[in-house]
Order: structure tokens, then sequence, then C-alpha cells
């Protein structure tokens, strides 16, 4: 049999750092730590988690991160959480993944939120003159943003579209699932009012992490209510961050997992121009062999999406992973509204890690030189 190549890290990232299932056994052993719960032991990992991701970062803020299990809690969180009225306006790109989606959606039907879509140029970025036009004529409450195109990688200028939106007093959550642990976030010098972010993608932690940065001052209505370990003799959820945002007993040993992936991260920091270049090395590969390569111009997270004439996506996902075992993904990916932007119904996703290998892309190309034939 040969090698399985793995090229779906966009989904979730594999392989991980042996620390990481080491962590979650060892956790999943021991007794029980003390998270407001009484447990046996001093050390908290949620608290030490946050600092850490308050460190990666670039925020002094870390009590402010509240911890559940994915960035889709963390969507959900802030955009149900948010304090939008009848009639308020949001606007968002045509890149957001269903995380963000499906929750306006949702506010659309019940609170009658009014949502301006901005569309993205051919390689997935959104551009500033659009995202300012909208920003000025709908005056919105909120707007949204991806940090990073799941389907494209195309890296939108965070802390510039941030500085628009803020001029009309809109306040702006940003999507990092694709980008934290690849590209660098800066809380603090981008003004951000809320980040959400999960942990088992680019950060290599396990599945079930993931959380919600909210700035000091800016209050959300809980998504869920329930115990906290801590002021049980209140009728609602106490209003200190950030158990008043975490309901529950949260997924200790998964967090373990993923403190010890942020602190082999610390130790062992991605050769970021290696991984750029063998991106670059793949998209022209891919165009050589004949694949339409949907690609942005500028600054890029590891991913690659292609078609090719007279092929499904679908049909070709199929032959890559079953004729050749490289794992990727084919379709919308999550992130439905930006196929009419980039010109085509769907593509196949092929996305990088750290450990990607020069023979793995060599392969790769080879497999699509074999479809094309």
């Amino acid at each position: 049999m040969q090698p399985l190549i793995y090229m779906n890290n966009a989904a979730t990232s594999w392989p991980k750092p042996g620390c990481v299932a080491d962590a979650v056994s060892e956790a999943l052993c021991a007794p029980p730590g003390s998270a407001n719960r009484g447990g046996v032991e001093e050390f908290d990992v949620f608290e030490e988690t946050r600092k850490s991701l308050a460190q990666l970062m670039k925020g002094q803020h870390y009590n402010h991160i509240a911890l559940g299990a994915n960035s889709t809690w963390g969507l959900n969180l802030a955009i149900q959480g948010f304090p939008l009225k009848a009639g308020d306006t949001v606007v968002a790109t045509a890149a957001e993944h269903n995380s963000v989606l499906r929750p306006l959606y949702k506010l659309n039907r019940e609170r009658h939120i009014k949502i301006i879509w901005v569309p993205v140029d051919a390689g997935g970025q959104v551009c500033p003159e659009f995202w300012e036009k909208a920003c000025h004529t709908y005056k919105p409450s909120l707007c949204v943003l991806t940090h990073a195109s799941n389907v494209t990688g195309a890296v939108n200028d965070i802390c510039l579209l941030t500085h628009i939106a803020q001029q009309i007093d809109a306040a702006v959550l940003i999507d990092a699932s694709q980008t934290l642990g690849m590209v660098p976030v800066q809380l603090d010098d981008w003004n951000i009012d809320m980040l959400a972010f999960t942990g088992h993608k680019y950060l290599l932690g396990p599945q079930g992490t993931g959380g919600l940065y909210v700035r000091p001052g800016l209050q959300l209505e809980p998504l869920l209510c329930g115990g906290t370990g801590i002021q049980s003799d209140r009728k609602e959820m106490p209003p200190e961050m950030p158990i008043h945002l975490e309901a529950g007993t949260g997924n200790e040993p998964a967090y373990y997992g993923l403190l010890a992936a942020l602190r082999w991260s610390e130790e062992n920091p991605a050769d970021i121009n290696r991984i750029e270049w063998l991106t670059e090395y793949l998209k022209q590969g891919l165009a050589d062999a004949g694949a339409t390569v949907i690609a942005p111009q500028e600054k890029c997270t590891p991913v690659v999406s292609f078609v090719i004439e007279g092929k499904s996506a679908a049909e070709i996902g199929y032959i890559l992973t079953e004729s050749y075992d490289i794992v990727c993904r084919s379709g919308l990916h999550c992130a439905p509204r930006i196929f009419t932007d980039l010109g085509c119904d769907s593509t196949v996703r092929l996305s990088l890690s750290r450990f990607t290998t020069e023979e793995e892309i060599k392969a790769v190309i080879q497999a699509v030189s074999s479809i094309m034939r």
C-alpha cells in the first residue's frame, strides 16, 4: 500500500505533536483538576491555556477569552449574544463559513436583522473599497469578517478593515479559525472587539477546543446558562469574564492537549517560509498539469483550491482519495456564498501543514497529472 498523504489540514490538522496525545491520555488517567469545582489539583488547565492563547494573540486580557468546544461555539456566542435589535444591520462577507452564515440567517428570521453581504474578488479576498462603502452606507451595528478564506486561503487585512468598521462605531467579530497558529493575530494592536478561534487546526490541538475573545467593556448575552462552580446562589450567570460565557464542565482532557500543543509550538516555531514555498510549488505544479487554481494574488494560508474542466470536484476528490490515498476535500467547504464570486460551483481543496513534505507535494501533483491524462 502507498503511504497516506494527508492534505486536509484546513479541516483538522494531522499529525499532531506526540505530546498532545500524551497530555490527553495523562489527563484522562489522572483525577480531575480544579476549575472552580473542587478538583484535587491547584493547576487550572483552562487558566493556563487562556494565558498561552493571549500571549500568542498579543493580547493582555487573557481572562476575556472564553473557552468552549470550537470556533462554531464562539461564533454563535458572539453573533447571537451581541445586543442586536429588530431593524439593526450586520455587514458580513461572501467568504464566511456556515458557522457565521447560519446564525445570521437565524437572526434575520427571528429578530428581523438586515444582512449586507460584501463580495470578494476572484481570489477570495475582501476589497477594502467595497467594505468601506457597505459600512458607511448601511451603518451596521456589527461587522463579521473571516481572517482568511477556508476555500482559497486569501488573508484579509484585519487591521485596516476593523479600523474602517469602527469609524462608524460598529463592533467587529473576526473569525480566525483558519489563521491562528499560522498567521499572526494581534488583538490589542488591531483593536479587536471579538475574535473566535478553534484549537484543532493550525494550533495543532485536539478537536473539542476553541473559544471567543471579547474585549473589556463589551457584554454579551450568554448562549448557555448553567453551573460555573462559583457564585452558585445567583439566579443568572455571573457577570465576570470568562465564566459569564462558560456554563458547564469544560473538556479538561482536550485542553490539556491544546496546552501541550501551544507550548510545543512555542519551542518549535513553524518554518513559514518553507510552508509558503511548498504552497506555491503545489499551485504551480497543479497549473502546469492543466488544472485551474483558484488563488489570491496576495498573502494566503497553505490552502490550495482547484478545478479541472470537464470533471466535477466530487469526482476528482474521490479519485485522489480512493486511488492515490490523498486525503483532501471537495465541494462547498461549508462556505457556499463565495462560489459566485469565484466563478465556479465547487472546488477540490488541498491544505498543507508544517509537517507536509516536498515528496508529498510531488506525489499530489503527479496524481492530478494522471487524472488530467
